[in-house]
């Protein structure tokens, strides 16, 4: 495909996203079934431009004057891609598969766009209005930075997995993809995020992931999940599992000692959690799954460990799902605060006195981070906060209240919550 060509398909597919709100991972690939003659350059290119319009599309479009998909296309090709003029006016003049000759006020916004500087705050920092009180209100100042970061390309981040592995051979294997180590994460490794229209490199295809030696997993994700510290023989209940990615990471850190279960109330998602726990070489992982009775009853108050990934928004991994971005809405964020406060409550009966529950979301979102666990400890007394990590390496970015906060423009993560939620151990003081 000539760029034309590829371009006229990243606005066909923004269409189609902004029109049936559709996720942009099924527009894509609905594209990509279709499209058969499309190479896997053409592909990476038209994913790589719609997502980086996804993640610009406010500022990108405001300083194009179009609030168009087209208008966002031209300003991320112009002012995050970095083509001049002359190659966009070609590429779209380009028939009979270009988008159609650039206009003459398209021409002139090329030529000079729109300053930035004057643009409102929601529209700088690429948020829907709606949201904007909520960023103000967390970061203040700070708005535009942070959120800008969010807009960003995100790496490629990797887990030592050191049931079957280390550090050292594992970046021996992912080393020729790029793979470097992490500051602060002795078992972790990145891979740099790559050119705009090229593809990530296949970390799967490695022999070595084959074998488990390493997972996918975000920095910030491999923080939240080791603030649970030292949890060697202990017994741990994944409450969120999902795909697993954390009870992996819990269950590494356990070695083969202690018992950690993994739940989720959506089933189909466990079957990864299984998968990957054998790939891993996880010897002590019990899935339990809602589809059998009462299947969480007989570890009620005996867990030194629960740890809840919760139901959020996302709004800390927009780099990787800029779409989902748009599609949040008011009352679905109200939605996700019940699902929240909820498993938070649910929790409290599996958690053994002197026990300890983890309460972390991938959100950057106050409403859904410091509003439920305060309403939690209003709900339930016996509970007090623990400062959520002692590594020095992150503890700058913990709160006055103990909680961890992470986001890509202060610890160049996604954006992650964690609380430490200590029980009382019941005994009565003398």
């Amino acid at each position: 495909m000539r760029d034309g060509g590829r371009i006229e398909a990243a606005i066909r597919v923004l269409t189609e996203i902004e029109t049936a709100r559709r996720p942009a991972r099924l527009a894509l690939k609905a594209w990509s079934d279709g499209a058969r003659y499309a190479g896997s350059g053409d592909r990476a290119f038209v994913a790589g431009l719609v997502l980086d319009a996804l993640r610009r599309r406010r500022s990108a479009a405001w300083r194009m004057e179009s609030d168009s998909p087209r208008g966002a296309v031209l300003g991320v090709l112009a002012l995050h891609w970095n083509w001049p003029p002359d190659r966009i006016a070609a590429a779209f003049a380009e028939a009979p598969h270009g988008p159609g000759v650039l206009s003459a006020a398209e021409a002139e916004r090329l030529a000079e766009p729109r300053d930035l500087a004057g643009a409102p705050d929601a529209v700088a920092a690429d948020l829907p209005d709606w949201l904007a009180p909520s960023f103000l209100r967390k970061f203040g100042d700070r708005v535009r930075t942070e959120a800008e970061a969010l807009a960003r390309r995100a790496p490629v981040d990797l887990r030592v997995n050191t049931l079957k592995s280390d550090l050292d051979r594992a970046l021996k294997a992912a080393g020729p993809l790029g793979a470097h180590p992490v500051p602060g994460l002795p078992l972790a490794l990145r891979i740099d995020p790559p050119a705009a229209a090229e593809r990530t490199p296949s970390v799967e295809s490695l022999p070595e992931f084959v074998k488990g030696w390493m997972e996918v997993q975000d920095a910030g994700s491999q923080v939240a999940a080791a603030c649970a510290g030292d949890i060697a023989g202990a017994q741990v209940l994944d409450l969120c599992a999902g795909g697993g990615g954390k009870t992996l990471a819990l269950a590494a850190a356990m070695g083969p000692t202690g018992q950690i279960y993994a739940y989720d109330s959506d089933a189909r998602r466990l079957a990864d959690t299984v998968r990957r726990g054998e790939r891993a070489g996880i010897r002590n992982l019990q899935v339990r799954t809602p589809l059998r009775p009462d299947p969480l009853k007989d570890l009620e108050g005996r867990m030194d460990l629960v740890f809840i990934d919760a139901p959020c928004s996302g709004s800390g991994a927009w780099r990787r799902h800029p779409d989902t971005k748009w599609r949040l809405t008011p009352e679905a964020l109200t939605r996700r605060q019940a699902d929240q406060d909820a498993v938070l409550d649910a929790g409290v009966l599996y958690v053994r006195p002197g026990g300890r529950m983890i309460y972390v979301t991938c959100s950057v979102l106050a409403e859904e981070n410091e509003d439920r666990v305060a309403a939690f400890l209003g709900r339930h007394p016996g509970f007090r906060v623990l400062p959520a990590t002692g590594d020095p390496h992150w503890l700058p970015r913990l709160t006055a209240e103990g909680y961890l906060r992470l986001t890509p423009a202060s610890s160049d993560t996604d954006g992650f919550f964690v609380a430490v939620l200590a029980r009382a151990d019941g005994r009565t003081q003398a």
